[in-house]
């Protein structure tokens, strides 16, 4: 087997069924794998952006309870404690799932540049940088 990058319209892609024979069919998966690593880059950036409003929105101490509620009360799940916490599950719900789907992209794109095929590996290397620079200014934390 040839452990080297070749430059060909020939490859069979992940699976058995996405086999390129053309060079038009090469430039559907170079443009497919290159959406791929746009669509990495923005689920990390997704991600950082969930936790940042997460942590915002927040409460950061026991002050910040409305006026009139008991704070030595005996019931540790009243709705203001809960309501955070809730939030915070959901959030971190959210943050899993967005992983999980990272890590199984990652995964093909990494599989995809496993085939040894130059025009995929540029996909993927123009799809990461055409990301993170689409990307970025959605992270902007104001």
């Amino acid at each position: 087997m040839e452990m080297h990058f070749i430059f060909s319209d020939k490859v069979v892609l992940l699976f058995d069924f996405w086999k390129v024979h053309s060079p038009a069919g090469m430039a559907v998966s170079v443009l497919v794998v290159l959406l791929l690593a746009v669509l990495y880059e923005s689920i990390k950036f997704a991600k950082i952006k969930l936790l940042y409003q997460t942590l915002v929105n927040m409460p950061t101490s026991t002050s910040e309870r409305p006026e009139g509620t008991d704070q030595d009360s005996s019931s540790s799940e009243s709705p203001l404690v809960s309501r955070p916490r809730f939030r915070w599950v959901l959030s971190h719900f959210g943050q899993s799932l967005m992983h999980v789907a990272q890590v199984v992209i990652g995964y093909f794109i990494m599989l995809a540049v496993m085939s040894y095929n130059t025009w995929i590996f540029l996909g993927v290397v123009l799809g990461a940088a055409l990301g993170y620079y689409l990307s970025y200014p959605l992270l902007s934390i104001d």
